[in-house]
């Protein structure tokens, strides 16, 4: 059984000034997605998609093709922007990419079969791969579509050096998710955590919530609503420049209408990224320290 694994890798990382999905941080130039890949292999994934844009993929050829070709098949799906269903015509001043959402959207002709969705630039730890594994060889099947999703503890995610968006997970007694509040300012002011929402109202959050980061176990039956979706956010928001269609959102919505049910899988390692470039020293002694305890090799894919 294959077991394919999208890394979305389109973001043009504006707020840390680059493309840190290329961003060497390990001893021998390892990328965070080398991290990634590493431990999605222990795990049992043998299938790649990148979502990337087409500008970019000669780089991730030569960066992530000859060193991984006997361990994964790899796919390269392209977010552009006027990457749009019919009917959708592409407003002329859009610079920024249209999110999450359409990301995985542009994947559906690579995969067949259930797979997992991760960030290109977020270190989830090897557990995550193998609890996300697990789940796609033992996939419900029900008339009412079941995923899931390996949830982080809301503190654990924070960046020292600026904002940081996170989608708030509300689950019932069996964990399954009934609620994602999505906060886009979240961030540490004198050893609070607050979020400033849209209209300037402070609210303060324990730290302990548990927060999606687009660690997602789904299957094709997704992309019929996701293509819905979608739709109806172009519709709405699509002549906003900064507009995005949020994978969570979108999950959210559809668990509201009863369309789906979704899993919280609890992360039982510590995450770390990148959003800012003050993140940097940041990730490359975490990954050290995991070297030094055994984890991973000096060197990956030697």
């Amino acid at each position: 059984m294959e077991h394919s694994l999208v890394v979305l890798a389109a973001g043009i990382g504006s707020r840390y000034g680059g493309l840190k999905q290329l961003d060497a941080f390990g001893p021998c130039g390892e990328t965070i997605i080398d991290y990634s890949l590493y431990d999605a292999h222990l795990a049992g994934f043998n299938h790649i998609v990148f979502v990337i844009r087409k500008d970019t993929e000669a780089d991730f050829h030569a960066a992530f093709g000859a060193k991984l070709q006997d361990h994964f098949r790899i796919s390269y799906a392209h977010q552009e922007l006027d990457a749009l269903p019919a009917g959708c015509a592409m407003p002329v001043d859009r610079v920024k990419p249209w999110g999450t959402g359409h990301a995985l959207l542009v994947t559906e002709p690579y995969l067949d079969g259930p797979f997992a969705v991760i960030n290109a630039d977020d270190f989830y730890g090897a557990g995550t791969y193998r609890v996300l594994a697990e789940y796609l060889q033992a996939m419900p099947d029900s008339d009412l579509p079941e995923y899931a999703m390996v949830g982080f503890i809301l503190r654990m995610t924070l960046s020292p050096f600026g904002t940081v968006s996170r989608g708030i997970c509300q689950c019932d007694c069996k964990n399954y998710l009934f609620d994602i509040e999505e906060l886009t300012r979240i961030e540490v002011v004198d050893d609070k955590i607050i979020n400033t929402a849209p209209d300037g109202s402070i609210r303060e959050l324990s730290g302990y919530e548990p927060v999606s980061m687009n660690t997602w176990a789904l299957s094709p039956s997704f992309f019929p609503y996701l293509h819905k979706r979608f739709g109806l956010f172009f519709e709405q928001h699509g002549q906003e420049p900064g507009s995005e269609c949020f994978l969570p959102s979108v999950i959210n919505d559809l668990i509201r209408e009863g369309d789906v049910r979704l899993q919280v899988l609890p992360g039982t390692d510590t995450w770390f990224g990148v959003t800012y470039q003050e993140d940097r020293d940041r990730v490359e002694e975490e990954i050290q320290l995991l070297i030094q305890r055994g984890d991973y090799p000096e060197k990956l894919w030697a």
